[in-house]
């Protein structure tokens, strides 16, 4: 029973829909009638400004570190947080919030990542930065790193080494699913219709 509490309270920490809450409470809008009309926290910046986006931001990924955070400190390890790390990326995604949808999963795997294995979050974080700086594609860096996290998985440290072969499977599948869910980026990057990253906001 503990088992899935833990796993209840990932789904609902990741279900929370940050960015339509906030930009509800704040500017009495919704999100995801402009911009690209995505829940995330791009969207958010883009539409709601600096300050609230770079919120929306730190709360998603709190969403996939808080839970697991909590269930290690009840004795959760290994392949439970793992799992808990799943289910919390799927909440984002899908939220019962939001009937089922929401947004690209990427700040929420980041928190996630940032507890399982830190090192290699720290050095995808690097990559993010570098690529983003040079194309100011915040969705080209999204991918770039989804597609590198389970290969520096494979090559680099992580948190719990029992769990490895575990995390490389799972690592790519979340980098699939969340450029699969980039698939209308990456149709606007090829015809030069995405739009770009500015911190001018």
């Amino acid at each position: 029973m503990e088992k899935l509490y833990f796993m209840i309270l990932a789904y609902m920490f990741g279900a929370i829909p940050s960015g339509v809450w906030i930009g509800k409470i704040f500017k009495k809008i919704d999100i995801r009638e402009y911009g690209s009309c995505n829940s995330g926290a791009t969207n958010a910046y883009r539409v709601l400004g600096r300050k609230y986006g770079i919120l929306v931001l730190l709360m998603d990924v709190l969403k996939g570190y808080l839970p697991l955070l909590i269930a290690s400190h009840f004795g959760a390890n290994g392949i439970e947080l793992v799992r808990m790390g799943l289910i919390a990326i799927i909440g984002h995604s899908m939220s019962i919030f939001l009937k089922f949808k929401g947004g690209k999963g990427v700040a929420t795997s980041l928190g996630v990542f940032l507890f399982l294995m830190p090192k290699v979050m720290v050095v995808l974080v690097a990559i993010f930065i570098v690529v983003v700086t040079i194309t100011r594609y915040i969705s080209l860096g999204s991918i770039v790193c989804s597609a590198l996290l389970p290969i520096l998985t494979y090559f680099m440290s992580i948190s719990y080494p029992e769990t490895k072969n575990n995390m490389i499977l799972v690592t790519f599948v979340i980098g699939m699913f969340v450029i699969w869910r980039h698939k209308s980026n990456i149709v606007r990057i090829y015809k030069g219709e995405e739009s770009k990253f500015s911190l001018r906001r």
